[in-house]
Formats: structure tokens, C-alpha cells, sequence
């Protein structure tokens, strides 16, 4: 049972998972891995062996371990040098032994035991991964505790808990700096101390340590203001764009630019119109300069050029405007000097500016002030005007957050879809100790933040994997059953926290500035309480008011804790006070959730139920999310159709049993035993069965064996199953059986009611058309709210063809529901990013009736139709145009040719060069034959004048190609025409120069079709072949051709390869396919998905902004 008393001498810690006289060490099993990241071409970026984990551990959390977290420098070794740290053990310990410590030292534990015991749990719970603290305590906390690791002060300061005082610290890792989120401020003051330019100092100290800073700018005046020396001011917008300069050349953690910094700004100040128009301007300036011919990479010099680049942007939204907005009034905007209104425009062309710019380029974000301040438990210290980059810490200017996040699917039974509330409990007290200690022991960048750090004494606890939860237990995450354990579980970890901050306040008391603050905090903390109670009247204060507690679909256990759970904070608060002004938010858990191998990040859905798992030294294999063979046996489902559902998504793996293309059919066409071997071995990881067929796999010996010479398997556009004679049909329904279809949408046995339960927040598969919508991420995020400190950190995605009414309808819904803030992502609208096309425009399925006649009609019949064959009619055609002047009738007979449609499923490549510094992919779609079909050219973001141009060349003459237009009349036509870009040629071993675009499209198709090798600077026997097709790819997946493309090309599917054999669906396609916005991560290269508003890596565990 929880603890039901205080004990104003110390904390005790009852054992949970631990016993007396044994090592939690020893409660596990431990392996020695090699740990590898490598990049997409194969090339190695980190690797470690003999790293020490736990066996139950994945690949991927031994990578983080080995590559982010353990300390490569210093550290003591055996023989008595200093080496890097290689076990688990030595990390662990280092935190927790530090965290001990500083506890004891200051008097947090009531005894020597019990101070052990909260050692032994913290080890426990870090090696069973059901808890985790932020990056920055993996990289600092206890290096000097354990290590006796010093270095020069770097400007930080702290304050002395003996004295009170603010010092500066002498030395770099005596006191560790455990805080990932900041918040600063900045006043209407261009040189001084806390003024603007002092800010970008202040930040780059932050972005320094790999840590997130956000900042409210509406205290600086707006353009046109006047200045005290005279004139006037240049502008918000000025000094932004100098910060956004500031920010992009230092780079968070000296890698990472994206997300390590919020732009705030109030909706009334004199520039918020350019600021809400900020980036979606800049993103169509970067469209004109790639139009002009520089590279449209990310890094590339057009997107350096502009700014806008560095930061998250969100609005500041309050109450009033929502109420002028229903009412049709026009909305001022305030000078900041004197408080005049220096423009005022109608509501609602605020509105539709917000949420047109989100609309094009996902910026800005919206955070509603007055919900925000509403539950603001310090206003006495002043209003909360910004968070930090990932909007989950909220609180006042100058203060700092450290985090940490539990692991819900560790403290969950499976068996009888419960919870087990002791333990979950106990680990919350356990981390809300930790992180106050963390508090305690800390370095700040700065005097300020130092200062009131210590006065407030915010802390961070979240979990992660609740999404997970929901579908082992077979629960729809858009349900109300869903969105009530969420909030419950939630309450939970909140009141548990505040109950073990009054208990703690009981022992040290209460934060400095708690009794300026006591009826506001108590306030809150009674409309938590009221939530959970589901007593919405009770409210006080709140202009919104909350989703309270679903009691109705909520389980009696999981409301009676939280019940319990409010009674406990707000009776010992009254009692004691708190420790602590916030105690909760809900993180990314970008890494660290990798690390404690959470499938699901927050309150995050899955992004796809069929991943790849990492094997040890590189590689995937593929298998399903394992929470779906769970959810399925709660459903009902027994073994077998478990296994056939789980089979169709990630496929058998196997050629044994499948239809048509198996065993029996192989061997009959002269495979042998070690054919099928090397066959067997390469299906768990082939994305498609083409890609298994191919000298790479099966080796060159055995292709000749079966028939097949060297220029046919050279051949780009060589399908070794169709040469075998299989048909598309056969190979497609092979292709499920073997490699899975991605979804269960359709699988065997599953009842349509139930495919809600595994919906994802993206379609999965090809065939998949579910996703989860975003009202339904919206009323989870407003069913964990009330119950939070802080916020949430949560971007909810919507398709591609969602609309602005929809942006406009997504952001209205968060205010009316009490969240705090909201970010959407519309797939696809960042310039940035590549644009994943989900579907392809589908051709006419109308044929055409052609229809012919001639004024002669009456003419004599040489022969019957029947009797005519192709050359007679092509001989006769040729002598009635070459005589007759009539040219309706040359039109009429025209129209008997008919349009050559292609095949719904074709072959075909995708080459990818520069040409002159400019990205291009051509895409071929051909006949069965192998001929040329169709065209098309991707080079630059979506919106580019010149790519529109481009596209629509690529349809005049796909046209022409299929109403029979020789491609030697094209290539002659256009090859050697000279415009600007033009220049060396990048990816392409023949091709090596061209005087336009159009002439190296030309000279490609001429030689890839036609082998005109006269076009080529390159012959193909001056190349070794080795060379000319071996290309690493990621995860060590061998290279191939011919993957049998769908028709329509983008450039997410486009940008695969600079050389013709590689296939085009490699993992990092398959990652832009499920999530086309993500960059490439910056550590080694890999596709990135999204995780709270950052991003993560799945290769190596790198977050893509505060850590």
C-alpha cells in the first residue's frame, strides 16, 4: 500500500523490487555486444565492443548507451589508466551513487538504509528500463562524484544550500548541469545585461551543452516605435532574424539545429502579422532561389540564405481574441512603448493568417496565454510568457527544468490488462526524489536562472509508452475508454509527485517562494483535485474548463488512485506546503524512450505496426510491433490466427508453403538446396521478394546455371522472376505471402471492429487506409492536461490534402478543450521537405473509341479487315498521307491510333543526379517489353516555378511516348540543348557533363534505352564492373534493381540513389513513406521520425533538438 504518512525527520523507501544483502546487479542477466552506427552507405560513424547490458536489452538501447552516454574520457580502469566507460554498471551507478549522495548530504533520507534503498531501486529501475532521466544527467551527473573528473569553469553558477547565496562555479563538473529545458527572457534593450544582444549569448551557453531554450520577445519594440535618442525603431523582426543567425551557426550541442529554440510572441504585439507570415515567406523565397539554380538541400545554400531556419514559432493566444473571433470584432495591436493601438484588423484575418501559414509550413505553432497562466501556480513571481523548444516546460523567464519519464508497459500487466498501482507509485516518489536532489546539486548558465531555479524548484517527471499500453490491452487509442486511463494515469503520476513534494517540503520546506505563492499554488492544486473528482463547478479561476475524469469508462481502480492520489497532495500541501512550484510534464522521450526501448514516445500513438529491429554489428529484420499478438489474444484470437494476422502484416519470411513461387516451382526450374538457403536467408529482411532475386543474392554461378548471360543480369531493368515466368499477378500475391503487406487491414480472421485498435498515427502499408485522426490526438492530449504541470510535447500530423478550415478547426478544438499549447503538421508542407504523394493520379479508365473514315468511304475493298496484317495497314496508311492534301482526313486517321497504356504495376529506375550543383531525379515507368513509357523529373520543392515547368514537360512527353513517338525522335530532338543549370554531372558513372538539364535527361534516356554510348562521356567498358554496381545501402541490405515501382513519382520516393541498381525501397524509403517531413538524422544520416515536436533516430538514438 502507498504511504499514508509523513515523516518530517527524512524519507524513508520501503524495498520494492530489491532485497537486503543482495546486489541489484545481480538481479540480472548481462551480455557483451559490439555496438556499430553506421550511415546509409554502409560507412561506420561509431563503433565499441565488449559493451556490458542487460540480455533483455535491444541493439538499439546498447547503441545509445555505448555511442551518447558513455563517458569516453577520464574514466579510471583497471590496470590503473584512464579510459571510457563500457558497462552499463559503471553508468548507472555514476547517476545513482551521485544522486545518493547529494540526497544524503543535505539530509533527504532519515537514515544510512534508507539512503541505500534508494540506491538499490534507482539501479533496479535503470536496468529493468522502467525509468529514465533526461540526456543531459547522462552526460554530467556524477562524473566528478565517481570519477574525480574536473575541468574550467564555464560561466555557470549555483546556489549554495548552506548559505543561500549565489555562487560561480569554479569547476566544470563538481556540480553537474542535469537541466535540458530552459526559459529566458529578454527586455527592449539593445546592448545592457538581460537586453538583446545579451540573449544571444545567453543562448549559445545553452545550445553549447546540447540544451533547449525558449523566449517571449514581446517586451521588444514593434517597427515604426519610437526610439528615446529619436526615429524609430527598426523592428521585432530585425533582432529575430539576428537571433535566428545566432542559433543556426552554433548549433545545439555543437550538431544540432533544429528545435533548440522557441520564438514566443503575444498576438497583440505591432509585428505579430510578419511574425505569424514569418517562415511561410521565407519558405517561397527559398522556392524562387532553388528556381534559380541553387541546391535545394536542407543545408544547401538556398536555405541558408533566408532565416527563419533555427527555431519553433508559436503565438501567444489569449481568451478575448477567441471571444472578438465568435463575435466578429476587429483585434488591436499595442504599441509596446506607450500602450497605444498602432493597428487594428478584423479577428478573423488574424485567424486565417495563423492558420494559412500553418497551413503552408507548419509555423507558427499557437499557445493559448490565459489556460496557460490560469494554472499558473507562482503568479506572484510574474506571468509564464514562453516555454521551452518542445512546449512542455511552462513556467516563469530565467527558471530551468530537469526531466525524467517512466516507462508505463513496466508497471503494466498484460495478462489481466492492469496496472500495478504500488509499484507505479513508488516509482513516481522514487523520480520526484531524483529530480529534486538534481535541483539541489545543479549549475545554471546563468545568474539568473541559478537564482530562481533554486527560489521555485521545477521539475519534469513524464512517462512514455502509453500508446503502447492501449493496444496490448486491445483498446482503441481514439476511445473514451482510452482517453480515460490516459487522464487517470496521469493523475496519478501528478498527485504523486506533488504528495512526495509536500513530504519532502515536510523534511527541507517548502520552495523559497512558496508563501508569497500558497493560495494561488493551493488554488491549482484544488482544480487538479476537481478534475479528477469530475466536479466541474467546483472550478476556480478558469476560463476554460477542463476535460475532467471520465469516471464512466475509467476502471474503478485506476479512479480510485487518482482520487486518492489529489486527496494525499492537497491534504499534505495544506499541511506542509510543496517542495517543488511544478512537478510534471509530458517530454518527447525522444532517446531516452529509445533507451528504455518504448515503442511509443509520451502520449504518441504507434507511427507503424511493422518495424525493423536492429541486429548487433548492423542490419534489420523485420517484425511486427510486439504489443499486436497481445492485443490480438485480449481480442479473442487464438495462436493460429494470431500468427496468420501477425504473417500477412510482416509477411512469413519464407518461401516454403507460398503461393506460386515456392520451393516446388523453384526447384523445378533447376534451384538447388543452396539456392533455396541463400533465398531463406535474405526474405526476414527484403522489403519485396525482387529484391531477394539478383546475382547479389543467389551469385553470379547460379544465374548462368539457370540460363541467364551477364548482359541480362547486368541489365537495370532485368526482373529475374518475370524472366523465370512468373506473372506480375503471381509475384504480387507472392510478394504478401512472403514480405507482409505492413498493415492488418484485410488480414485473415480479423474482424473489421477491431482494426480501430491498431490504427497508427500514419496509414501503414500500401493497402492500409486507417490512421488515427487529429481530434482524436487532440482529446487525448485534453485528457492528460488537467492533470499536468506543464504541458505536452506532441505535434499532431494531418494528410497532405487537409485544409486550412481543418488547421482552423484542429487549433479552435485545443483552446475549447483547456490544452495549453498546439503544433500540427500538414504531411508534406515544409519546402524542406521532401513531398511523400500517398496516391497517384488515376489515368482515365475510359477507353477510347477510335474511330476512323475517310471521304471515300465507298472505296473497294482490297481485302477483308480480317485478312489485313499490321504491315499492309501501316503500308497503306503511309500512301493515303503521303498523297492526299486533305489535312481533317491526316487528323481523323490520326485519331485510330490509340493511347498505349501502360501496365498498372511496371518497371522501371529512378537515377539521381547534380548537374551544374542542381539535384534532379528522373523516374522511367515501362512497358512489359521494356520500352519507354513514361517520364518523370523531380528537381526542386513543391511550388518552384521551374519544377511546374519540368513536370509538365515530363507529361508532353510521356504522352508522346505512349501514342507511339519514338524515343529516338526525343533524344535527337533534345539532347545537346544549352541552357542554365548546366555543367559536371554528379551520379552517374557514364553521363559525366551537360549543357542543360534537358540534355542530360536526353543523353540518360538515350543511352539507358537506346544504348547510344555516343552520348555518354563515360563508355560502359571503361568501367570496372564491381564498380558500376555495388552500392551499400543501409542496414547492409544488398543492392537491387527492377522493384516494379508504383506509377507516379515524388521526390520522398525519388531520393534513393545516384546508381541505377539500387533498389528504390530501401528502410530509409520505407521511413519517408511512413513520415515524409523528417530530416535526415545528423549524426549518421538516417531517416528520423518524429518525437513530441523534435525528432528522433531509430539507427542511433539522436534527438533532433533539446535534449
Amino acid at each position: 500500500m502507498s504511504q499514508q504518512t509523513v515523516n518530517t525527520k527524512g524519507l524513508n523507501f520501503a524495498r520494492m523490487n530489491t532485497a537486503d544483502g543482495v546486489s541489484p546487479f545481480d538481479l540480472f542477466k548481462y551480455d557483451y555486444r559490439t555496438s556499430v552506427i553506421k550511415k546509409p552507405d554502409g560507412s561506420v560513424v561509431f563503433e565499441m565492443k565488449n559493451v556490458e547490458v542487460p540480455e533483455g536489452w535491444s541493439q538499439v538501447a546498447t547503441d545509445i548507451l555505448a555511442q551518447k552516454y558513455f563517458r569516453k574520457a577520464g574514466v579510471p580502469q583497471a590496470d590503473g589508466s584512464l579510459g571510457c566507460e563500457s558497462s552499463v554498471k559503471e553508468v548507472t551507478h555514476r547517476l545513482a551513487a551521485c544522486w545518493k549522495s547529494w540526497g544524503e548530504k543535505y539530509g533527504y533520507f532519515e537514515n544510512a538504509s534508507d539512503a541505500q534503498v534508494f540506491y538499490d531501486e534507482l539501479i533496479y529501475s535503470l536496468l529493468n528500463q522502467e525509468s529514465a532521466p533526461n540526456s543531459p544527467q547522462w552526460f554530467n551527473t556524477g562524473l566528478h562524484n565517481s570519477y574525480a573528473i574536473a575541468g574550467k569553469p564555464q560561466g555557470h553558477y549555483f546556489v549554495d544550500p548552506d548559505t543561500e547565496k549565489l555562487m560561480k562555479s569554479t569547476s566544470a563538473y563538481e556540480r553537474p548541469q542535469p537541466h535540458a529545458c530552459f526559459i529566458l527572457s529578454v527586455d527592449d534593450d539593445l546592448v545592457n545585461e538581460g537586453g538583446i544582444m545579451d540573449l544571444w549569448v545567453r543562448e549559445a551557453r545553452i545550445f553549447k551543452y546540447g540544451s533547449g531554450v525558449g523566449t517571449n520577445f514581446s517586451k521588444v519594440r514593434g517597427s515604426g516605435e519610437k526610439l528615446s535618442g529619436g526615429g524609430t525603431s527598426s523592428g521585432l523582426m530585425s533582432f529575430l532574424r539576428i537571433g535566428d543567425r545566432s542559433a543556426g551557426a552554433i548549433k545545439s550541442g555543437g550538431t544540432t539545429r533544429r528545435a533548440a529554440k522557441m520564438v514566443c510572441l503575444d498576438l497583440d504585439h505591432p509585428d505579430a502579422m510578419e511574425f505569424i507570415q514569418w517562415k511561410s515567406t521565407e519558405e517561397r523565397k527559398v522556392a524562387a532561389l532553388i528556381a534559380a539554380g541553387y541546391s535545394n538541400d536542407y543545408e544547401g545554400e538556398a536555405y541558408n540564405t533566408v532565416s527563419g531556419q533555427n527555431s519553433n514559432n508559436s503565438v501567444r493566444i489569449p481568451h478575448s481574441f477567441f471571444h472578438k473571433l465568435e463575435k466578429g470584432e476587429s483585434w488591436d495591436f499595442i504599441a509596446r512603448s506607450n500602450g497605444e493601438v498602432m493597428n487594428s484588423m478584423p479577428a478573423k484575418e488574424v485567424w486565417d493568417a495563423i492558420s494559412d501559414a500553418a497551413w503552408a509550413c507548419a509555423d507558427p505553432g499557437v499557445q493559448y496565454d490565459d489556460t496557460i497562466n490560469e494554472w499558473h501556480t507562482c503568479p506572484e513571481g510574474g506571468r509564464i510568457n514562453a516555454s521551452n523548444p518542445c512546449s512542455e516546460y511552462m513556467f516563469l523567464d530565467n527558471t530551468a527544468c530537469n526531466l525524467a519519464s517512466l516507462n508505463l508497459r513496466k508497471f503494466f500487466y498484460e495478462d489481466s490488462k492492469t496496472f500495478d498501482m504500488e509499484k507505479f507509485e513508488y516509482s513516481a516518489r522514487l523520480w520526484t526524489t531524483v529530480l529534486e536532489i538534481s535541483v539541489l546539486m545543479a549549475q545554471f548558465p546563468s545568474k539568473e536562472v541559478a537564482q530562481l531555479s533554486y527560489d521555485y524548484r521545477t521539475l519534469g517527471l513524464g512517462y512514455a509508452n502509453l500508446g503502447s499500453v492501449l493496444m496490448s490491452a486491445g483498446i482503441p487509442y481514439d476511445s473514451s475508454e482510452a482517453t480515460a486511463i490516459c487522464g487517470a494515469i496521469t493523475a496519478i503520476l501528478t498527485g504523486t509527485a506533488y504528495a512526495t513534494s509536500a513530504e519532502m517540503a515536510a523534511v527541507k520546506g517548502p520552495f523559497r517562494m512558496y508563501e508569497k505563492n500558497k493560495k494561488h499554488m493551493l488554488r491549482v492544486i484544488r482544480n487538479h483535485r476537481y478534475a479528477a473528482y469530475n466536479t466541474p463547478l467546483a472550478f476556480e479561476g478558469l476560463g476554460i474548463k477542463p476535460v475532467c475524469l471520465d469516471e464512466k469508462h475509467c476502471p474503478d481502480y485506476l479512479l480510485k488512485a487518482a482520487c486518492n492520489a489529489w486527496d494525499k497532495a492537497a491534504q499534505w500541501g495544506e499541511k506542509y506546503g510543496f517542495r517543488n512550484a511544478q512537478s510534471t510534464v509530458i517530454a518527447p522521450t525522444g532517446t531516452i524512450g529509445l533507451l528504455m526501448d518504448c515503442d511509443t514516445t509520451g502520449i504518441e500513438p504507434d507511427f507503424a505496426l511493422v518495424k525493423y529491429k536492429k541486429l548487433s554489428g548492423g542490419g534489420y529484420f523485420k517484425i511486427v510491433n510486439q504489443t499486436v499478438p497481445v492485443a490480438l489474444k485480449h481480442l479473442g484470437y487464438d495462436v493460429k490466427q494470431t500468427q496468420d494476422i501477425v504473417d500477412y502484416a510482416k509477411g512469413h519470411q519464407t518461401f516454403k508453403g507460398a503461393p506460386h513461387i515456392n520451393h516446388d516451382s523453384l526447384t523445378a526450374l533447376g534451384f538447388n538446396d543452396a539456392d533455396l538457403a541463400k533465398l531463406e536467408s535474405e526474405a526476414p529482411m527484403a522489403f519485396e521478394i525482387g529484391f531477394v532475386f539478383n546475382q547479389y543474392s543467389l551469385g553470379e554461378e547460379t544465374l548462368q546455371r539457370l540460363g541467364f548471360d551477364t548482359a541480362q543480369y547486368n541489365n537495370p531493368r532485368f526482373n529475374m522472376l518475370q524472366a523465370l515466368g512468373f506473372t506480375r499477378e503471381q509475384i504480387a500475391e507472392c510478394n504478401d505471402f512472403v514480405t507482409g503487406t505492413m498493415t492488418i487491414e484485410g488480414a485473415p480472421h480479423l474482424k473489421e471492429e477491431h482494426y480501430s485498435v491498431f490504427d497508427c498515427a500514419n496509414k501503414c502499408g500500401d493497402k492500409s487506409v486507417r490512421f488515427i485522426h487529429a481530434n482524436a490526438h487532440i482529446r487525448m492530449m485534453a485528457a492528460a492536461q488537467p492533470f499536468l504541470s506543464g504541458a505536452i510535447s506532441k505535434t499532431i500530423n494531418l494528410p497532405n490534402e487537409a485544409s486550412v478550415d481543418e488547421i482552423k478547426e484542429c487549433y479552435h478544438l485545443s483552446w475549447s478543450l483547456g490544452l495549453k499549447s498546439n503544433a500540427l503538421y500538414r504531411d508534406g508542407s515544409k519546402l524542406s521537405q521532401p513531398l511523400s504523394n500517398k496516391s497517384e493520379t488515376e489515368e482515365d479508365n475510359t477507353e477510347e473509341k477510335a474511330t476512323a473514315s475517310t471521304d471515300s468511304a465507298a472505296a473497294p475493298k482490297v481485302a477483308s479487315v480480317g485478312e489485313l496484317t499490321p504491315e499492309m495497314v501501316l503500308e497503306a496508311a503511309k500512301r493515303i498521307l503521303s498523297e492526299s492534301p486533305d489535312t481533317k482526313f491526316k487528323r481523323q486517321l490520326s485519331n485510330i491510333v490509340e493511347k498505349k497504356r501502360l501496365p498498372n504495376r511496371r518497371n522501371g529506375f529512378t537515377q539521381k543526379g547534380r548537374v551544374g550543383g542542381q539535384t534532379i531525379f528522373v523516374r522511367t515507368g515501362e512497358y512489359d517489353d521494356g520500352t519507354l513509357g513514361e517520364i518523370f523529373i523531380d528537381m526542386h520543392k513543391e511550388g518552384a516555378s521551374f519544377r511546374s515547368l519540368m513536370n509538365c514537360f515530363s507529361i508532353a512527353v510521356s504522352v508522346g511516348l505512349q501514342y507511339g513517338v519514338p524515343l529516338e525522335e526525343f533524344v535527337d530532338k533534345f539532347a545537346f540543348t544549352r541552357f542554365e543549370p548546366s555543367g559536371m554531372v554528379e551520379g552517374h558513372p557514364n553521363v559525366k557533363n551537360a549543357t542543360s538539364i534537358v540534355d542530360y535527361i536526353f543523353r540518360l534516356l538515350g543511352f539507358e534505352y537506346l544504348r547510344r554510348e555516343d552520348l555518354v562521356q563515360v563508355k560502359p567498358s571503361d568501367l570496372r564492373a564491381p564498380e558500376a554496381v555495388e552500392v551499400p545501402v543501409v542496414s547492409e541490405f544488398r543492392p537491387v534493381f527492377n522493384p516494379e515501382p508504383a506509377p507516379s513519382v515524388s521526390a520522398a520516393q525519388a531520393v534513393v540513389s545516384s546508381e541505377p541498381l539500387r533498389s528504390k525501397f530501401d528502410m530509409q524509403d520505407h521511413m519517408r513513406e511512413i513520415q515524409s517531413d523528417a530530416p535526415a538524422c545528423n549524426v549518421c544520416g538516417h531517416i528520423t521520425v518524429r518525437s513530441g515536436t523534435c525528432y528522433k533516430c531509430l539507427n542511433c538514438g539522436n534527438s533532433l533538438g533539446c535534449s
